[in-house]
């Protein structure tokens, strides 16, 4: 098992979990595997994965043609009726008083968003942030950070670092998640492991559902979508929250990558 021995916990008898379903989903801009851009058929595979929190990565917000200079993560918020956090990568002017054109990650929630705040990660080549949210649940809450990180080994070991950080003593329910572009062993994730643990790897149960050759089965690989054989989306949990399902989904065509879901079990009273 990856992580840290011992990180599924019970949650005591008079205090039972709270379950949230998470999904995270890197949208490529809402341009799906046949090259068209198409956001109302990404709202439809959101909707039908039925869960309390998407993360989403590579998504614009006013950023040029190719996404049709829309705002997405505002229309995805409205077409799935939950709140929105934000989180810019690239943020920069546009001439004529347009809205400034922004590229990153979004969280939506049905459950309310208490905190919400970006942090900058470091690395030489594309700019790579964090969102970090902090979500209201019944009795508890829970701390989601959605990450996209550097395609460079160099560059993710210290944005990996600076991931880790984010989480201090106090916050013992939380998650880590987005594309990583590496594998959950990659060497460069050493301080994550450290204090966390690989959903994937914890669940009671997991499985691949979107179609692909039986010998792919069970291994939670999601890029590329057409023929995924590489497992760089990720989500990584502390000590106070148990992973009761995950589950790669049937991205329905609406992006390179396939969305990875986990229904966790959140330690009630923190």
């Amino acid at each position: 098992m990856t992580g840290v021995p011992g990180m599924r916990p019970a949650p005591g008898p008079d205090q039972p979990p709270i379950p949230v379903r998470l999904v995270t989903f890197n949208t490529h801009h809402g341009v799906g595997d046949d090259g068209h851009h198409d956001l109302p058929r990404l709202a439809t595979v959101l909707a039908a994965a039925d869960a309390d929190v998407i993360c989403l990565q590579e998504v614009d917000r006013h950023f040029g043609a190719r996404s049709e200079n829309v705002d997405q993560a505002l229309l995805l918020a409205r077409a799935l009726d939950m709140q929105l956090a934000w989180g810019p990568a690239i943020d920069e002017p546009r001439p004529g008083g347009q809205p400034r054109g922004e590229y990153g990650n979004a969280l939506l929630s049905r459950l309310p968003i208490l905190i919400s705040d970006v942090h900058r990660l470091p690395g030489r080549g594309e700019p790579r942030s964090a969102l970090r949210t902090m979500i209201e649940l019944d009795g508890g809450a829970l701390w989601v950070t959605n990450t996209h990180l550097s395609r460079s080994g160099t560059d993710r070991t210290a944005q990996v670092a600076a991931l880790a950080d984010l989480h201090t003593g106090p916050m013992e329910t939380g998650i880590v998640v987005g594309d990583f572009n590496t594998g959950p062993d990659a060497p460069e994730l050493a301080a994550l492991r450290a204090r966390f643990a690989d959903a994937w790897e914890l669940a009671n149960e997991r499985d691949d559902r979107a179609g692909w050759k039986f010998w792919q089965h069970d291994e939670g690989n999601t890029h590329p979508a057409r023929s995924p054989h590489r497992r760089i989306d990720h989500a990584w949990v502390t000590k106070g929250v148990a992973v009761a399902a995950a589950r790669v989904l049937n991205g329905g065509g609406a992006s390179d990558h396939l969305p990875l879901m986990v229904d966790l079990e959140v330690r009630s009273g923190v």
